[in-house]
């Protein structure tokens, strides 16, 4: 498992907090707002439906 800090936004337009990599299981998790627990998704659909944000503006 390895610790992440990055935020992408989904393909509705809303941002997420990705907070870990599981490479055993490929699956990331990150955190939607106002959700209380941790979402996941496979790598290959995250990537499809994820873009990363470079900007701190973008949030």
């Amino acid at each position: 498992m390895a610790e992440v800090d990055r935020r992408f936004k989904d393909h509705r337009g809303i941002t997420v907090h990705v907070i870990r990599w599981e490479p055993e299981t490929r699956r990331v998790i990150y955190h939607r707002e106002g959700y209380d627990h941790e979402c996941f998704s496979p790598l290959e659909q995250f990537q499809r439906k994820f873009t990363e944000l470079k900007d701190d503006h973008e949030h």
